[in-house]
């Protein structure tokens, strides 16, 4: 019997999405807004899940306490309150979307939760624009 567990998390974040390959114009026609050259932030939420068989000695997937501290380090010190595209290296030659993002932040994950465990991330950018990642 598997179950999956999930943990919520936030953080805030500036970026810009831009190709640099691109000229000015067709960045602003194809990210609009979003491609403005001072950056514009977001409040994004994160539901981390990890999908396992419950451990029978602790009645655990995995632990929520390790799951916590994992997203603190990894995720939460490495983007809050950060210029993605100047401060976070990941993304100083991958655009910032939040496609992009959901990937990196898994596999800043990844390496950290047993293997036998499956993990999604989900990132909301608003409300209503979410992602998710599962590693396929």
């Amino acid at each position: 019997m598997k179950v999956t567990v999930n943990r919520k998390a936030h953080f805030n974040a500036a970026h810009r999405l831009y190709n640099s390959d691109w000229t000015d114009a067709r960045n602003a026609t194809v990210f609009g807004k979003c491609a403005n050259p001072n950056y514009h932030g977001h409040n994004y939420e994160l539901i981390v899940s990890v999908k396992g068989e419950i451990n029978p000695e602790t009645g655990f997937v995995m632990d929520m306490k390790i799951l916590k501290a994992l997203i603190e380090t990894e995720i939460e010190a490495e983007f809050d309150h950060k210029n993605l595209n100047v401060e976070v290296s990941e993304f100083k030659t991958l655009n910032p979307t939040a496609e992009n993002i959901s990937v990196v932040i898994w596999n800043k994950l990844r390496p950290n939760i047993d293997k036998n465990l499956e993990l999604s991330i989900t990132l909301y950018e608003t409300p209503r624009n979410f992602v998710t990642y599962t590693g396929d």
